[in-house]
């Protein structure tokens, strides 16, 4: 996982630096360096991927359920008028 970055015509080395940290960055290796920089236990890592888990599923469920609504009629997905609207 080695990244390079070469010298382009008239570049300047901020420029160079700039240009690999926003590759490290596209790679992901800046996020693991922060994660490793502190031991975690094993409990803990199984723990962050459960709750990760159980985020996904909940955000999978929301999407599946608006996707259902949407095929249906508007006037069945939307609640019944309240009256007229006031100010805005």
């Amino acid at each position: 996982m080695a990244i390079k970055v070469k010298a382009r015509g008239g570049e300047t080395v901020e420029q160079m630096v700039r240009r690999f940290k926003k590759l490290c960055e596209k790679d992901g290796l800046t996020k693991e360096v922060k994660r490793r920089q502190h031991y975690e236990k094993p409990s803990e890592i199984k723990r962050r991927a459960t709750v990760r888990r159980e985020g996904l599923r909940a955000i999978a469920a929301r999407q599946a359920a608006r996707g259902a609504t949407r095929g249906a009629s508007k006037s069945a997905a939307r609640p019944a008028s309240r009256g007229p609207r006031r100010g805005g």
